[in-house]
């Protein structure tokens, strides 16, 4: 593994391919969730935000094996999504029920931890029944910013990846998503991909103390030198957190130029 000086973009932690990387996330994952549990006191949840995505996938399978399960605090950790195509959680294409068949169906993770996105009815009312879920179960009002020392993060961790033409959670390029700073939580439906989504939001995704995005592969060189040159037009330049963001990836995906 090769650490990188942090930038406005956040700091690259670099492994030699795709199996080292997924376990130095996991363990990386792992040990936030024991700080945050041991600073927090006992009645403090762990909060973290999953995405989907093929490399996420290999993530999940390896916190669901035995080794890895038996270690994690299921228990006290509560798990919500980033994003997610508006289909039924049986639809192929669900991050939601990706989730459960890969990680939560093998984990003793309690169901009441466990928020995935709504799956029906409108999904501009889908999005704000998330919000609110996201308020209830938080107890926040209004998002912490990072001059705010005291009021405590909407989440812990905030998983993401990035797509080949730079787009992050679901907001995508030239979408009227990346200029909603009010809602937590959106709807939108992508002219590049398939199906209306609902995401988190910038503010939402900048309201967590660590983002941290998973990369792997050289079909995302290109995105991520971009990214990290702070090309505007790309939605993950703009990605923020309370604390850190750190890039996770494989040698791969490293620009020549990072």
């Amino acid at each position: 593994m090769s650490a990188h000086p942090t930038a406005a973009t956040g700091a690259l932690e670099v492994f030699p391919d795709r199996e080292y990387l997924v376990h130095a996330l996991a363990e990386h994952l792992l040990a936030l969730a024991e700080r945050t549990l041991a600073e927090g006191g006992a009645d403090r949840p762990f909060r973290i935000a999953l995405s989907g995505g093929s490399t996420p996938q290999a993530l999940y399978a390896l916190m669901a094996a035995p080794d890895y399960a038996r270690r994690f605090p299921w228990a006290r950790t509560q798990f919500f999504m980033v994003d997610d195509r508006f289909v039924p959680h049986s639809h192929a294409d669900s991050n939601g029920g990706m989730l459960q068949r890969l990680l939560f169906d093998h984990v003793p993770v309690p169901t009441s931890n466990i928020f995935l996105m709504p799956d029906s009815g409108a999904s501009t009312e889908a999005a704000r029944r998330y919000e609110a879920t996201l308020r209830r179960i938080t107890g926040l009002n209004t998002l912490p910013t990072t001059a705010d020392t005291t009021t405590p993060p909407l989440l812990d961790v905030c998983l993401l990846g990035m797509g080949t033409d730079g787009h992050t959670a679901s907001l995508f390029p030239g979408q009227d998503v990346l200029s909603n700073h009010t809602d937590w939580v959106a709807s939108c439906t992508p002219a590049t991909a398939p199906h209306t989504r609902l995401t988190l939001t910038y503010p939402a995704i900048a309201a967590s103390r660590h983002v941290i995005f998973l990369v792997a592969g050289a079909d995302k060189q290109v995105m991520l030198a971009r990214v990290r040159a702070q090309d505007t037009s790309l939605p993950a330049t703009a990605i923020s957190g309370l604390c850190d963001v750190t890039w996770y990836m494989d040698q791969a995906a490293m620009p020549p130029t990072a």
